[in-house]
């Protein structure tokens, strides 16, 4: 059907009319608006993935129907319309999960800005997934940026402005190198569309014309996209950006936030430049050795961490190496798997920081030592949070093993790099099993003082009565829950999708 060409459009603009309106909108009227918003994105995606799938397709859509380069263009394939629901579902449960946070660490006269801010942020991801044009993205990624760092600072306390600083300056620092990039690579190709430069790309590089530039502005991108996501060793703004911010926004930052800027990236190594010359470049090798880096010292430090939700920090560190040690290995193989964890793992990032924020705050604190008896006394959250972390150490039947199995796989028959990835996933793997054990087993350890955790009411109260916001809380972790089973028990059919969008993607 026609309409369904509109639905990447109509998913964007939702999204942008959503914050406008928000805008004036009192505080619970404008979280109402903005949950009705990610369930129509949610929807429009679904549809058009499914009207997509197997056709082995994508299509143009010009924004106002003027042709690029006079008009913006965008461009949907079912591997775009399975990370904008993605990108959809898992914010519409951090909302809904985060909400009693929302309301508690947030001013009520402030909180509809809060949703102006979400409404953004999903507006951008959705938009440098689609967007066909690469100063488009680069708008979004700013807008992006502002939206992430509002996200952080909205509670006002010491820490999350001094963390939203921190967080503003190396994300600029990211944006300005991915636009000199984009800026150097408009001068040798005279174009801004993606398919326009594809093509004078292809041309330069059959003449060798331009092939050191080429080389320098594939590094500015990479750089510039791999600071913003936060690479080892570009990290250090992130433990306290997830640490800082009340659990909905670090479920938003760690899940998917992040996972924006690797998805362009990945969109831009094969539509714009090509994957054959990423690969001759050698860039790849330089990220396969960064990610192998980041998955080893990211989980060290989470060893280290006596701060539950820090640690959950340091484990996205470790697992962000993971998708660029895939990306690395330089292969189709290397980048489904890698594709498939930004899902798995936004998956059970936002369950982990979702299911834990019942305990801590029944305890009144993140450290280990206050946690000892939480998960007796809140049980459905602490069930979800073990089922997390058994993902995240990969146990199977759950969305994490099946991505170790498909990078072991995708790194088999690659020599040096076999060894190194392999070697990196087992060590990992063992690391991942000290630090999420210990915080399952702690919560459900007997307190040495014999503290007692307060009551249930202490975090599920204040969204909309007592009984709404327990439904709310544990229908959304209990969604990621399943999830992430679902990942792990029917991962092929992800999998081909993913396969399949990627065959069309360049």
């Amino acid at each position: 059907m026609e309409i369904i060409r509109n639905f990447p459009f109509f998913s964007i603009m939702i999204c942008m009319f959503s914050a406008i309106v928000t805008s004036v909108l009192p505080a619970k009227a404008a979280r109402y608006l903005t949950r009705a918003a990610l369930i129509a994105v949610m929807v429009l995606s679904a549809v058009l993935l499914v009207n997509l799938r197997g056709s082995g397709t994508s299509f143009p859509y010009m924004m106002g129907h003027f042709p690029a380069p006079w008009g913006n263009e965008i461009r949907a394939g079912e591997l775009e319309a399975l990370m904008a629901l993605f990108i959809s579902t898992v914010a519409l449960f951090s909302v809904m999960a985060g909400m009693p946070a929302v309301l508690k660490d947030i001013d009520e006269d402030k909180q509809n800005l809060y949703f102006i801010l979400v409404d953004l942020m999903t507006a951008s991801i959705i938009s440098m997934i689609y967007t066909n044009d690469l100063f488009t993205g680069y708008v979004f990624i700013e807008i992006n940026t502002i939206a992430g760092c509002g996200l952080i600072m909205i509670r006002q306390i010491g820490k999350s402005v001094v963390t939203a600083m921190r967080y503003m300056i190396i994300s600029l620092v990211g944006s300005g190198l991915f636009l000199i990039g984009v800026t150097m690579l408009y001068t040798i190709s005279g174009h801004l569309l993606m398919p326009n430069i594809r093509e004078s790309i292809a041309e330069l590089a059959d003449n060798d014309k331009y092939s050191v530039t080429l080389t320098v502005v594939v590094g500015l991108i990479t750089v510039g996209l791999a600071i913003k996501s936060g690479l080892f060793p570009f990290h250090l703004w992130i433990p306290d950006a997830y640490g800082y911010s009340n659990v909905a926004s670090s479920s938003l930052l760690s899940s998917i936030v992040s996972k924006g800027y690797i998805l362009l990236l990945i969109k831009i190594f094969y539509r714009v430049i090509g994957f054959d010359i990423i690969v001759k470049s050698g860039v790849n090798n330089i990220l396969f050795v960064f990610g192998v880096t980041a998955m080893i010292m990211g989980s060290l430090a989470a060893i280290r961490e006596k701060n539950i939700r820090r640690m959950i920090a340091y484990s996205s560190v470790a697992q962000i190496g993971y998708i660029y040690m895939g990306m690395g290995l330089g292969t189709k193989a290397g980048t489904v798997a890698a594709l498939f964890h930004i899902i798995s793992h936004g998956a059970t990032k936002s369950l982990l920081f979702l299911s834990s924020a019942e305990f801590t705050e029944g305890s009144h604190s993140k450290e280990f030592s206050e946690l000892y008896g939480t998960g007796r006394k809140y049980r459905g959250s602490a069930l979800c949070y073990s089922i997390g972390a058994f993902s995240m150490v990969g146990f199977p039947l759950l969305s994490g093993f099946i991505s170790k199995y498909m990078f072991a796989t995708a790194a088999v028959g690659h020599n040096l790099k076999m060894i190194l990835a392999l070697g990196a996933l087992a060590l990992s793997t063992i690391l991942n099993t000290i630090y999420f054990l210990k915080s399952v087993i702690v919560i459900y350890s007997d307190d040495p003082k014999k503290r007692r955790p307060q009551s249930l009411e202490t975090y599920l109260s204040g969204a909309g009565g007592m009984m709404s916001s327990k439904m709310q809380y544990f229908c959304s972790i209990g969604a990621l829950t399943v999830i992430n089973f679902l990942l792990g028990i029917k991962a092929q059919t992800i999998i081909d999708i993913i396969s399949e969008g990627l065959e069309v993607f360049g």
